[in-house]
């Protein structure tokens, strides 16, 4: 019962990006990405970290620390925003563990991610940042205010909430989920590694949108899915939203299916004085629906800094 959980999670993960990726029409154009390097933190493994370093011409810019969704890249979850973001802003970005080039530890936590981006700042010298996140992505954000609120500036959360497990029917899944994870982790973690092993140190440039959005995503193992999904599972922000005492934007998409839009307000709602913008799609948006979530993500993006500013 339990391997046939894990199966379908993954199943289910994979056909609905490559559907995505075959029939959308809507792709944006592949920019010019800013390169990437493998990067050695001491005791605790290598990351593939992208610096797109100071924008040429801005004094003082700030830094966005960009954490990337669930099943993707840092490149995949941002490069129809990258362009937009390093004209003004330094942007850092790593794949996170268990995906694509990140590391591969034997488990999975969300607190060891944000203190692999923390330990990333260091060895870049880097002090304060606004911390970005989509979907799981703004999970880690919010973990990375909680870990490291000396070095948080800011924080932009878009299409993602403060708990995944809230109803009846996520309380009946992770549960099992949990105890399949227990179980069949070291397999998990082998097929990871495999994927990992197999990949170039930098991923190639492509040159056909679909082609190099396909080849990215499935740098990400699907059997990394059940193991991140039971770290989801296990995280819950809600005693803590309240406590945020930085600038804050939400990006809500409202057609979202994945993290349901009344998980997402309900963050929103949450945090003091956050500043709250709502895009029409769905929680891809951000590659399927990028002419609409664009300008708003960008928007939230400068009424944080301009707050910082202040």
């Amino acid at each position: 019962m339990t391997t046939r959980v894990i199966r379908t999670v993954g199943r289910v993960a994979v056909h609905g990006v490559r559907t995505g990726i075959r029939r959308t029409q809507h792709f944006p154009d592949l920019p010019q990405l800013p390169p990437g390097r493998v990067l050695d933190l001491p005791g605790r493994g290598e990351v593939f970290v992208i610096d797109s370093g100071a924008p040429e011409g801005v004094v003082d810019a700030p830094t966005l620390l960009l954490f990337h969704g669930l099943a993707t890249t840092s490149y995949l979850t941002w490069f129809s925003t990258i362009d937009e973001l390093r004209a003004t802003h330094r942007v850092v970005m790593l794949d996170q563990r268990w995906h694509g080039r990140g590391i591969v530890s034997e488990r999975f936590v969300l607190e060891d991610c944000v203190d692999d981006a923390a330990a990333t700042l260091d060895a870049l010298g880097i002090d304060r940042v606004v911390a970005v996140g989509y979907s799981m992505g703004g999970a880690l954000a919010q973990l990375f205010w909680r870990r490291h609120p000396e070095r948080t500036g800011g924080l932009v959360l878009a299409s993602t909430a403060a708990c995944w497990k809230a109803n009846l029917g996520d309380a009946m899944f992770y549960p099992v989920l949990g105890v399949a994870n227990a179980r069949l982790r070291g397999h998990y973690r082998a097929r990871v590694a495999e994927v990992r092993a197999g990949l170039p140190v930098v991923p190639e440039p492509g040159e056909e949108m679909p082609a190099w959005a396909w080849a990215e995503f499935r740098s990400t193992s699907a059997w990394a899915m059940p193991e991140v999904l039971g770290a989801l599972g296990r995280f819950d922000a809600r005693p803590w939203l309240a406590e945020i005492d930085v600038p804050t934007a939400v990006v809500i998409t409202a057609r979202d299916h994945a993290i349901p839009t009344a998980r997402q307000r309900a963050l929103a709602a949450a945090i003091p004085d956050a500043i709250v913008h709502e895009t029409p799609g769905g929680h891809a948006s951000v590659v399927f629906d990028v002419h609409r979530w664009r300008p708003v993500f960008l928007a939230a993006v400068d009424e944080v800094v301009a707050r910082l500013e202040a």
